[in-house]
């Protein structure tokens, strides 16, 4: 009972105590500006509507804050997006320094790409151009779409395209009974020769540090030790360096050649298998989790050969106009890489999209070392081999899949054959209607016109 009435005692008080307020309040005179500021705030400020919206605006600035789209250009980029002005122009007004390039262009005599950073952050897609590599009539075309950072893919550009060059020059003099040392492959990024002295360095460190170990050891003295050890092998002061990783598995030119050609479904098999080992290995020593898809098209003569890892692709079009997919994405839902990464542990699960793990959109890649090293993701790649005397093809486009996302394979090769006779045989048009039509990813696009006579002997990287 007592309880009961304190509580009454304490509510009739607060209800008195607000009532009283509430007469002040209103019975102040609007007199004054602060008696008339503080009518505003009561009528309109402190009404319930009013709070839950400022609440709101409050909470979705946060959010932008926390997903790093509130930053110091996202207002400028918002009104240049509002001026009436291209795309093109929006991106070179946007272009400050290298951070903030949005564009990247290349053109051969025979093949262009376009790639944009689009409405990334970051832009981590890489391509490759190099026609006539060496004077060997060989040429090489690639795209690298990485994920999680672009260290994966470009490492990719650096080190695999720089083995494959120096291959393809080895393998066609070898052929002819000669041996020729290739030429650095030519490339407007970082030098691949410092890394690998950083690399020496670190294990001359390591080396060096064994050796203070070892030196600083006490010697056994315990006689029935020293006999047991004795019997195994003598005991000296030898300093072993530690084991260093394999860098590249050794295999004899004359395995890649058949018949005097040379097999590059093998060949290009082994190279991104070897280089993806390297990559595992340089993620490990760094902690980068980052990966990257690979798209490699090789023409020799009348051959296409295409080699796929992820889901980046391909698509021909033929004499008739009819699109010929030459590559096939890595999906985690396909029935085929399901079971394989079930068997190997793991499973499939939708976020927006089917990942592996919950985590990584497609099922091949190279880099990806935590996903890897279980098995759920793998490098191994996809070999499909053209001749182009059977299709007699117009042209050739090779894109990532920030393409891909919006068009379908006709889609794109209706729009190409419009436009081939554009100096970029219609690349820069592609992409940018790409990201006209929402794509959200970076987009590259990389044509090859079959309708050209020959491929000069300028060699691009």
């Amino acid at each position: 009972m007592e309880d009961e009435l304190e509580d009454r005692v304490l509510h009739q008080t607060y209800l008195s105590f607000m009532k009283i307020f509430s007469r002040f309040s209103s019975s102040v005179a609007f007199d004054t500006p602060v008696s008339y500021l503080w009518k505003m705030v009561r009528l309109y400020l402190l009404r319930s509507e009013f709070v839950v919206f400022t609440l709101g605006i409050i909470i979705f600035f946060m959010y932008l804050q926390t997903i790093e789209l509130w930053s110091r250009t996202l207002l400028s980029r918002l009104s240049q997006a509002m001026s009436p002005l291209s795309a093109v122009q929006r991106m070179k007004l946007m272009e400050g320094s290298d951070s903030d390039k949005q564009s990247w262009e290349l053109k051969g005599s025979v093949s262009a790409a376009y790639a944009i950073k689009g409405r990334r952050m970051h832009m981590e897609d890489k391509f490759i151009i190099n026609e006539n590599i060496n004077n060997t009539g060989i040429s090489l075309f690639a795209i690298f779409d990485g994920h999680g950072g672009e260290f994966a893919a470009n490492y990719a550009k650096e080190h695999l395209i720089q083995n494959l060059y120096n291959k393809v020059v080895e393998l066609n003099a070898f052929k002819d009974g000669k041996v020729i040392t290739p030429s650095p492959l030519n490339s407007p990024e970082e030098p691949k020769i410092e890394q690998d002295s950083n690399v020496e360095r670190k294990t001359s460190f390591k080396k060096s540090i064994s050796a203070a170990d070892d030196t600083s050891r006490k010697e056994i003295t315990d006689p029935e030790l020293l006999a047991q050890l004795s019997k195994a092998r003598p005991i000296t002061r030898e300093v072993r360096a530690s084991p260093k990783p394999i860098k590249h598995f050794v295999v004899p030119l004359a395995s890649y050649l058949e018949k005097g050609k040379i097999n590059f479904g093998k060949l290009l098999t082994d190279e991104v298998l070897a280089a993806d080992r390297l990559l595992v290995e340089a993620a490990k020593r760094s902690f980068n989790v980052a990966g990257t898809t690979a798209l490699i098209a090789v023409l020799e003569d009348n051959q296409l050969i295409v080699a796929n890892v992820g889901d980046s692709r391909g698509v021909m079009c033929d004499s008739k106009g009819n699109a010929i997919p030459v590559s096939f994405d890595h999906k985690p839902q396909q029935v085929r890489e399901q079971k394989r990464i079930e068997a190997a542990g793991g499973y499939i699960a939708f976020n927006g999209v089917w990942r592996v793990a919950g985590i990584l959109a497609t099922s091949r890649a190279m880099g990806d070392y935590p996903l890897k090293d279980k098995k759920f993701v793998i490098a191994d790649p996809d070999i499909l081999t053209f001749n182009l005397d059977d299709h007699k093809p117009m042209f050739l486009v090779l894109a990532s899949d920030g393409l891909w996302d919006t068009f379908t394979n006709e889609e794109a090769i209706k729009f190409i054959k419009e436009r081939i006779d554009e100096p970029d045989f219609g690349a820069k048009s592609l992409t940018l209607q790409a990201y006209y039509r929402g794509s959200v990813d970076n987009i590259t696009v990389l044509i090859i016109n079959f309708l050209q006579n020959k491929i000069s002997t300028s060699n691009i990287s």
